[in-house]
């Protein structure tokens, strides 16, 4: 594949690229979410930020997509305080609403249930006066790494001190790793390599369109039918460039977009989630669990490797 302006021969990307042609699929609903507010960029550079979350807020307003972004306040201090603050007010004055996915986005698994309760706390400072300003309710939490505390009993303190405060946890029930694609395409951009960036954009499309549909068919095997979905995505460039695209992905697959609280509504998400290991899975393999009912997992597919590993090399320095 193309990454970081080299040219590698990939007998499979016809495969990987080429999007499914299949009829189309029974309606359905989804939520769109997007984690680490104001931004994952892979260079700290605030025009980089502001222009991202300029043209993503832009392509959900033109497709008239309802969204919620979850904020690490940590990051407020990584570049320009004032303008990453500004960033999160852009996404209140569009009409999507703010959560809290703690201030560091660390791990209960690596600060303990205290620690984490902490962090969440501290991770509220700004966004909630935002919301209160706005003449609305902070009250969805998103879990970082998708990692709710193990073991029960710190799941379960975890869970109090939250409910206590007035928050409600975000499930995940389609990820497509889209964070796993944004770091190479980072690379590729800031290094102005246009040939790697559309070849990482267009693997990326592919796959978020099979994996859409690969937790449809998990749906459906868990319940009989399609629930009404919540979609992990990040802040990121990548999603910022693909919105048109994939508008056009949940057009072919007939989902339409609703609210996060309104998806909320739907019975599945009253399931038990009986799961307390240290993993960060989502929500439909947290509920095969407590149905005891097994996936498809047999054509679940894996981000492609040449992703992985160009992820790894730029994650490592």
């Amino acid at each position: 594949m193309l990454l970081a302006g080299q040219i590698v021969a990939a007998p499979a990307l016809a495969q990987t690229s080429a999007a499914p042609a299949a009829a189309t699929p029974p309606p359905a609903t989804i939520a769109l979410t997007f984690d680490d507010l104001p931004g994952i960029v892979l260079r700290n550079d605030q025009d980089y930020v502001d222009a991202t979350n300029k043209k993503l807020l832009a392509g959900l307003k033109r497709h008239h997509i309802p969204a919620i972004g979850f904020v690490n306040e940590g990051k407020l201090d990584e570049i320009i305080r004032d303008r990453q603050i500004a960033v999160l007010r852009r996404w209140l004055e569009a009409g999507h609403d703010l959560g809290n996915h703690t201030y560091s986005h660390s791990s209960p698994n690596s600060i303990g249930g205290k620690g984490y309760i902490a962090d969440i706390a501290r991770g509220e400072k700004v966004i909630r006066p935002m919301m209160k300003g706005a003449h609305r309710q902070l009250q969805w939490f998103r879990h970082p790494y998708l990692e709710t505390g193990s073991p029960e009993a710190v799941k379960a303190e975890i869970n109090a001190w939250l409910a206590a405060h007035g928050y409600r946890i975000a499930p995940v029930t389609i990820d497509a790793d889209d964070w796993e694609f944004a770091e190479p395409y980072d690379y590729a951009v800031l290094r102005h390599d246009k040939r790697a960036a559309d070849h990482i954009r267009e693997i990326y499309l592919a796959y978020t369109e099979r994996t859409i549909g690969w937790y449809r068919r998990a749906s459906r095997a868990l319940f009989g039918r399609d629930i009404a979905y919540v979609m992990l995505l990040h802040d990121t460039r990548l999603n910022a460039d693909c919105i048109e695209e994939l508008a056009a992905i949940l057009a072919r697959q007939n989902l339409q977009t609703i609210p996060l609280d309104q998806a909320m509504q739907d019975p599945a998400y009253q399931t038990a989630d009986d799961y307390a290991g240290k993993d960060g899975i989502e929500w439909l393999e947290r509920w095969s669990l407590t149905l005891h009912k097994e996936l498809p997992w047999d054509d679940f597919e894996d981000v492609p490797k040449d992703i992985v590993k160009e992820y790894d090399r730029l994650d490592s320095q």
